[in-house]
């Protein structure tokens, strides 16, 4: 597949990776597409990737990773088009964390919305899935437990069954569909509490499991 990603920090370079490593093309969107760091993100990719600006990497990307700051959907949204991201897979990640008190964080959504249902909003003609938001970078590739399986949201099932393919690919048991789009409040919800946890194990690599 060609994958085209809006986001060149941690989420999106790993998520980056983790497509190349399995044999996908990567177009890694920024807004300083030629920077040192992304020179080496290239190099450290080993495969087919380039970089470019917001709207080359939604125009590039038969399925698209939508991993910028959370306050900067509007922007992003903005700077590729949304006539790019028509028709498409949307796979979001974003976070509405509202550190404006300090830790721990917030939503600044509250619970009446969430940036997944904001994203669908604003690009009505593509299929948003609410995937990865749920874990640390360092558990997206390869989770370190064959039985986990993501959570996930969306309103189009084709869109949620390729996405729940290219989890395996990346090593997960497979995803748990808890409805439309709508539930990505939910989804985002529990990153607060994640974060809670963290502090508390003193551990950024932990992760949540539903066993079942």
């Amino acid at each position: 597949m060609k994958v085209g990603i809006l986001g060149s920090g941690d989420v999106g370079k790993t998520l980056g990776k983790g497509f190349v490593s399995h044999g996908h093309s990567v177009k890694l969107g920024s807004r300083t597409p030629d920077s040192e760091k992304l020179k080496v993100w290239r190099k450290e990719a080993q495969g087919e990737t380039s970089t470019g600006t917001f709207s080359e990497a939604a125009s590039y990307g038969d399925i698209l990773v939508f991993a910028p700051l959370g306050s900067a959907v509007d922007d992003v949204i903005g700077l590729a088009g949304a006539k790019n991201f028509a028709g498409k897979i949307v796979i979001d990640t974003t976070n509405a964390l509202d550190f404006s008190k300090g830790m721990p964080p917030g939503l600044f959504t509250g619970l009446a919305d969430s940036l997944g249902e904001k994203i669908q909003r604003k690009l009505p003609q593509a299929k948003v899935v609410k995937c990865f938001n749920t874990v640390p970078n360092s558990r997206m590739i390869s989770p370190g437990d064959k039985t986990a399986e993501m959570l996930i949201c969306g309103n189009d099932a084709e869109a949620k069954h390729k996405v729940a393919q290219i989890l395996k690919e990346f090593g997960w048991a497979g995803a748990i569909d808890i409805g439309g789009i709508t539930e990505a409040k939910w989804l985002e919800a529990l990153v607060p509490l994640w974060v809670r946890a963290a502090v508390s194990l003193n551990s950024w690599n932990a992760m949540f499991k539903v066993i079942h």
